[in-house]
C-alpha cells in the first residue's frame, strides 16, 4: 500500500468538550481557543464588575482586546457569550469535583455532598465569573446539550439544577458504588436545590460566601444525606 492510498485519521479538535455545543463555531486552532477563553475571561469580568446589564459584545471585544468580528465568529450575541461561560465553567466544576472524588478513595452520599459544595465554593471564590451557572437556554438552544428541565413552577436562575443533579448522582453512584434507584435519585435531586438556595444566599448575603450560612449548607447535606432512607443513601445503599 503507498503512502497516498492510507488513511490518515482526523486530528483530534484541541478544543474542550463544552465548546462542541455552546459556541457558534467550535474553535480548530490552539490560537482561536486562546482567543475565546480571552473573551470569556472579559465577559467574566464585566458581570462581576458591573452586573449582567453592562455585557455587551462591544464592551467584552473592547476588554478582550479582539476585534468585534471575531466575537461574532464564535457567539452569535450577549446571550450566546453569558451561556458559553456557564458551559465552561460547568464542565471545569464537574472536572475538579470527578478528581475529588477520585482521589477520596471512596465516599458515602453525605461526603460525596460536601465535597461538591466546597469544589463549588473555592471555585466560586478563585475562579472570575464562576458563579455563573444559571444561564438558561434561548429558544434556539440544543434541546441535547441542554435540556429544559421539567415544570417546577420556578423560572429563571436555577433551571440547571437537574443538569447538576443528573451529573452528582452519576458521580456519587461511581464514588459510593451503591445501585441506581428511583429514592437515590429523588433524595439527590433534593439535596441538589437545597444546596443550591442556602449557597445562592450565602454568596448574596456576602460577595466571599457567608462562613456561616455555607457551614449551615454542609450540615443540612450531612443531617439529611447521612441518615438512612430506607437503606438507600445511608452508605453504600445495603
Amino acid at each position: 500500500m503507498s503512502r497516498t492510498d492510507r488513511t490518515v485519521p482526523p486530528r483530534p479538535n484541541p478544543a474542550p468538550a463544552w465548546t462542541a455545543t455552546a459556541l457558534r463555531r467550535r474553535p480548530a486552532q490552539r490560537r482561536s481557543m486562546e482567543r475565546v477563553e480571552r473573551l470569556l475571561r472579559a465577559c467574566a469580568a464585566v458581570l462581576e464588575e458591573e452586573g449582567a446589564d453592562a455585557v455587551t459584545t462591544t464592551e467584552v471585544a473592547r476588554r478582550a482586546e479582539i476585534p468585534i468580528g471575531t466575537v461574532y465568529q464564535f457567539f452569535h450575541d450577549k446571550d450566546g457569550l453569558v451561556r458559553a461561560l456557564a458551559a465552561r465553567n460547568m464542565e471545569l466544576f464537574t472536572h475538579r469535583l470527578s478528581e475529588r472524588l477520585e482521589a477520596s478513595g471512596g465516599a458515602d452520599w453525605a461526603g460525596a455532598a460536601l465535597t461538591a459544595v466546597d469544589t463549588y465554593v473555592d471555585m466560586r471564590r478563585t475562579v472570575p465569573g464562576f458563579g455563573v451557572l444559571d444561564a438558561d437556554p434561548d429558544p434556539g438552544h440544543d434541546p441535547e446539550a441542554c435540556a429544559p428541565r421539567p415544570p417546577s413552577g420556578r423560572s429563571g436562575p436555577g433551571r440547571r439544577d437537574d443538569r447538576v443533579s443528573g451529573t452528582l448522582l452519576a458521580m456519587g453512584l461511581t464514588a459510593t458504588g451503591g445501585p441506581p434507584d428511583p429514592e437515590t435519585e429523588r433524595r439527590v435531586r433534593v439535596a441538589v436545590e437545597a444546596a443550591d438556595a442556602v449557597l445562592s444566599l450565602a454568596f448574596r448575603t456576602d460577595p466571599g460566601g457567608d462562613p456561616a450560612l455555607i457551614t449551615e449548607c454542609r450540615e443540612l447535606l450531612r443531617s439529611y444525606l447521612g441518615r438512612p432512607a430506607e437503606g438507600t443513601l445511608a452508605g453504600t445503599g445495603s
